[in-house]
């Protein structure tokens, strides 16, 4: 019954797929972060 609804063999196959999309996402979350840090560190007023 299960299986009819829910391929396993398709969600296996897609789990690594959607791991590296949700890695870059946090990545390049990740680096805007750094950069907003960066540019406020070299722009606030001394």
């Amino acid at each position: 019954m299960l299986e009819q609804l829910f391929n396993v063999d398709k969600l296996m196959t897609a789990l690594p797929i959607m791991g590296k999309g949700m890695l870059g996402i946090f990545v390049v979350t990740g680096v805007i972060i750094l950069v907003v840090a960066l540019l406020n560190k070299a722009t606030q007023e001394k």
